[in-house]
């Protein structure tokens, strides 16, 4: 996760950043995980921070542990994944940023 979003996220709004990459890498002082099915505890919303060409199996990640919404980064579009995820029951947020949203509501 880009990490000004994150540190927004997390220091800004309260919300818990669990970092996601294939290397498992610790972000924010938090530690990381190479997979979403190896995060203990319920997954509210995946925010994705990854090109739009690697976002549906992500998706497909956040579909089998149960998470309740996908939001995917500016630029980041994937119809087939968004559609996957709607029909799967997850709330769905593309190509935009949680920076720029949340001042808005």
């Amino acid at each position: 996760m880009a990490p000004s979003i994150a540190r927004y996220l997390r220091d800004d709004l309260g919300m818990e950043i669990i970092p996601v990459s294939l290397r498992a890498e610790d972000a924010l002082g938090e530690k990381g995980y190479a997979r979403l099915d190896e995060i203990p505890g319920q997954i509210e919303v995946v925010n994705c921070f990854v090109n739009s060409q690697k976002v549906g199996d992500i998706v497909d990640q956040a579909i089998e542990v149960g998470a309740k919404a996908i939001w995917m980064q500016l630029g980041v579009i994937d119809e087939a994944a968004a559609a996957r995820a709607k029909d799967a029951g997850l709330e769905v947020v593309m190509d935009t940023c949680p920076k720029i949203e949340y001042p808005l509501l």
